[in-house]
């Protein structure tokens, strides 16, 4: 190019100093010496040397624009042969593939390509076979939009420049910009946006098409996928036997002249020429549709495809007699309507962005601006809605469908449905609104992150697997414990406070119930009771040094706020907006793989028109926990299942429940009630609560924790009955070497030990227990707890010199002696520690459902009362601040507690519950 330049810049050059030469120059010293021009020769010869000097400089002109036009052809060539090389060519049988589906709609799939749906694109359209079609319509189509269609080899120069003007100015031409090759190409391989690369890759596919398969293939396929308008109900039509159909009843081979030529002419603008508006009514002009209809006619006329008569007869036929009267469009089938809106949403976001990358915008950057984000997503619904995709996803139907089984057949023990009267704002008409207990429910594949089956809700279209909500105490082992142990700052056994609370600002805090322990309670035991207080005091300790925020995020939690961290509330669940029931059960099944996370997901593939994967799932493991902190942990959460607060699960599972790990959580006042549970293979996790969308502030009761781990345990049972092999119930996490076991001091959790405290000496000891540490060894003490204040520990080393002073017994937040209760749990219990699970002989019977079922309907409702009109609402159940766990109680000002708000207004985050 820099040659180039340079050569024209010489020859520049060289012309101005000819020319200023040729003007100059003096006459003919020999010829003219005594000879002066005067006059009229004087104009003569100053003439010539001017239209001389024009003419040369119009050659060097002429020649520098050739040389220039030749240099520009082959930067075009060479740019052009560059996209060819850079476009994906299918094969063959890829391109055969998706030239025999021409729904023009993208197909979705559970797991092992067992077919969900297609996306629905409000474009009906049948296959037909071309001899299935009235020879009228193959002739209107061929001489309105490509009249040398049998002849040329795919595309025609003329009309390919003709279309790139048209492309680029908007401005269309009645005969169509491209040949019907190539609209079959852009209609099924390219996507509809207007550039030249893709103008260069319509033009390759469309000679290999042309090349590979026949005439009368591309004309069929052109004729059962061309966008025809709207039919007598108001849905988009592609293909000649839907326009037939639905314009005037008929199947595509009865088609009469007139009515084949009125379907030809639609292709042009197909939404201005349709006789239908989109609720299915006649338009009250016809004459636009009517009128193209006459232009169709008359180059039939010309190309010599009908008769003169045929031409005058057909023109004077009534059209509008002949469109079908306005119907009402049938009803979608909703069976499979979670599942639907999950795959597509996910799907979208996928594909969404791919395109944006391929613009040359990051992920980060879509994140960031809504506006972008949002073309990017409309463009790849317009792609799905329009282009033959395959959309593979994990859910696996089997476990789906015993899911909603075991969920329509007791979802009427979930608790209360409230009732109240509204206006429709559209109808104006007083109608009753139900809000029952809602429920989302997921089950993870630990090892890949796959969703096996959910439950989106009990009703209604919102997916409360996705929505936000407070986590409750299921949050405890994921920010408190697990990172504890991970820094070597406690083991499973060291001694944690339970005491009265004064946590700075009027903040503190009780166990469930409102009750307080007075002893200091193990890390195991504190855990699987859930108790408050031990966990507050621990995230007290250990926050100015872990950075828990980064364990949270490692496991996918990015939900949390910085102001959420900053509070001590957040031990027990307290957020301002909260966490989603998919992301919280991949988090957890951070500790059933080996303590590395493997984030959750739902589509497994994305496949192009052409065959090509344009997205395949890769599995990503982020090292959370060490593996001697991960096995701390499982031993830790079995004692959740196995003594604690999900105890009663033991006697309802029909699998071995040796290796399961579980975690309850409760928020305030019942707003929120969850269970996770992980055997090695799955991970299920389970909440319930009500929406509190609009304004309302329902609850549940005390015993919901109970009938959720009971609707937990159906659950369970019914996704082992279809794929037991997954969970790998069996299976026992081996014990890494850098576990250390230490026999410790039951009271103190550490080695026993002669302690001095306030000038006296204790001996410790007399009852020990096995701890186990992350590769780490304590030593003794006198302070040896998180938490305890002086006056703690001098009330236990009181009661270890033999004084009742009111050590370990329970009691209010006022001091009055009481008799401790679990979570969930109405009758009182002692201090000890509960005897381990009834054995299996007297577990009962859970739901079975053959893999056949289908989703039934459930009507039955509890007795409904008045809705409360207290509470700040919600937005899709999203969580406000100052939810708490296993009820937790505070003597702060009054708190949000656990109503929802929106995600723009974040409440204040107290950490409280009751």
């Amino acid at each position: 190019m820099k040659k180039f330049v340079n050569r024209v810049k010489t020859l520049g050059t060289r012309f101005c100093r000819w020319f200023t030469q040729f003007v100059t120059r003096h006459p003919d010293s020999k010829a003219d010496t005594n000879q002066q021009l005067t006059g009229k020769a004087t104009v003569v010869y100053y003439g010539n040397v001017t239209l001389q000097s024009i003419k040369t400089t119009v050659y060097y002109l002429l020649g520098v624009l050739g040389i220039a036009v030749v240099f520009g052809l082959g930067l075009f060539g060479g740019y052009f042969v560059s996209i060819i090389d850079a476009t994906p060519i299918p094969t063959e049988t890829a391109m055969k593939a998706t030239l025999s589906n021409t729904s023009r709609t993208s197909s979705m799939y559970f797991a092992h390509n067992v077919k969900l749906s297609d996306v629905k694109s409000d474009l009906y359209s049948t296959k037909v076979n071309l001899n299935e079609m009235s020879p009228w319509l193959t002739k209107a189509i061929i001489a309105t939009e490509d009249e040398d269609f049998y002849r040329h080899n795919g595309i025609v120069p003329k009309a390919v420049i003709r279309a790139f003007f048209s492309d680029l100015t908007g401005m269309g031409s009645q005969t169509g910009g491209s040949t019907l090759t190539q609209q079959v190409v852009k209609m099924m391989f390219l996507n509809s946006e207007t550039t030249f690369k893709r103008k260069a890759a319509e033009i390759m596919l469309a000679r290999r098409l042309n090349n590979h398969f026949s005439k009368n293939t591309i004309l069929a396929t052109y004729l059962n996928v061309a966008t025809l308008g709207r039919n007598n109900k108001g849905q988009n039509i592609a293909g000649v036997e839907a326009a037939a159909q639905g314009l005037f009843g008929v199947s595509a081979k009865e088609v009469n002249l007139p009515e084949a030529a009125f379907i030809a002419g639609l292709p042009q603008s197909p939404f201005v020429y349709t006789p239908y508006t989109a609720d299915g009514k006649l338009k009250t002009s016809l004459k636009a549709g009517i009128n193209r209809q006459q232009t169709v006619l008359f180059r039939m006329y010309r190309a010599g495809v009908i008769s003169h008569r045929q031409y005058v007869a057909a023109k004077s036929f009534d059209l509008k007699g002949a469109f079908l009267q306005p119907e009402k469009a049938d009803q979608d089938d909703d069976e499979y309507g979670y599942v639907y809106n999950m795959v597509l949403s996910e799907a979208k976001s996928l594909l969404a962005e791919k395109l944006a990358k391929s613009d040359g915008h990051s992920a980060a950057e879509l994140a960031k601006d809504s506006a972008l984000n949002n073309d990017y997503l409309r463009q790849a619904g317009d792609l799905f809605a329009s282009k033959n995709y395959r959309i593979k996803s994990t859910i696996d139907k089997d476990v789906y469908d015993r899911m909603q089984f075991v969920m329509r057949a007791t979802r009427d023990t979930f608790g209360q449905t409230y009732t109240s009267s509204q206006i429709n704002p559209k109808t104006g008409e007083t109608e009753t609104v139900k809000y029952p207990v809602q429920n989302g429910s997921v089950v993870l594949d630990n090892q890949t992150g796959a969703v096996l089956g959910f439950v989106g809700g009990v009703t209604g279209e919102l997916n409360h697997i996705y929505t936000l909500r407070s986590p409750g105490s299921t949050i405890k082992p994921l920010l408190v414990y697990a990172p504890a142990i991970d820094q070597k700052i406690i083991g499973s056994q060291t001694a944690l406070a339970d005491f009265k609370t004064n946590l700075g600002n009027n903040y503190s805090v009780t166990d469930y119930g409102g009750q307080i322990q007075n002893r200091f309670i193990p890390a195991t035991e504190a855990l699987a009771q859930s108790y408050n207080i031990p966990a507050v005091n621990l995230y007290k300790h250990i926050k100015p040094s872990v950075n828990v925020k980064a364990y949270m995020e490692k496991m996918g939690i990015n939900t949390l706020t910085d102001n959420d961290y900053s509070q001590l509330g957040l031990a027990l669940g307290g957020t301002d907006y909260g966490v989603d029931v998919k992301e919280q059960a991949s988090a957890f099944s951070t500790f059933a793989n080996q303590g590395e996370h493997v984030p959750a997901y739902v589509i497994s593939e994305i496949v192009d028109p052409s065959g090509h994967a344009v997205y395949r799932h890769q599995v990503k493991k982020t090292k959370v926990f060490s593996k001697g902190t991960n096995y701390i942990m499982n031993q830790m959460l079995k004692n959740v299942v196995a003594s604690g607060t999900a105890e009663s699960l033991n006697y309802q599972l029909r699998f071995n429940t040796d290796n399961l790990i579980g975690k309850t959580g409760t928020s305030n006042d019942f707003r929120d009630i969850w269970f996770i549970g992980s055997t090695p293979g799955i991970t299920i996790a389970s909440w319930m609560g009500y929406d509190n969308s609009n304004g309302t502030n329902y609850t549940l009761t005390e015993n919901s924790s109970m009938t959720n781990e009971a609707y937990w345990a159906k659950l369970a049972n019914a996704v082992y009955h279809t794929i037991p092999k997954k969970f790998k119930a069996d299976k026992k996490l081996s014990r890494p070497s850098t576990v250390k076991s230490v026999t410790v001091d039951k009271q103190t959790g550490q080695p026993a030990a002669s302690l001095s405290f306030n000038g006296h000496t204790y001996r410790t000891g007399g009852s020990t227990v096995t701890s186990l540490y992350n590769d780490w060894e304590p030593t003794a003490k006198a302070e040896f707890a998180i938490g305890g204040s002086k006056d703690n520990y001098q009330l236990f080393y009181d009661y270890l010199d033999g004084k009742s002073n009111g050590y370990g017994q329970v009691s209010d937040a006022n001091g009055r002696s009481t008799e401790a209760k679990k979570e969930h749990q109405e009758t009182p219990i002692t201090t000890e520690t509960p005897s381990s699970a009834a054995a299996s002989s007297s577990r009962t019977p859970s739901v079975t459902v053959p893999s056949s079922q289908q989703n039934q309907q459930g009507t039955s409702e509890n007795q409904p009362s008045e809705p409360q009109t207290t509470g700040t609402g919600g937005n899709n159940g999203t969580t406000g601040g100052g939810t708490g766990t296993e009820a937790a109680t505070t003597s702060s000002a009054p708190t949000t507690g656990g109503t929802t708000t929106t995600p723009q207004t974040p409440s204040t985050n107290t950490g409280t519950g009751h």
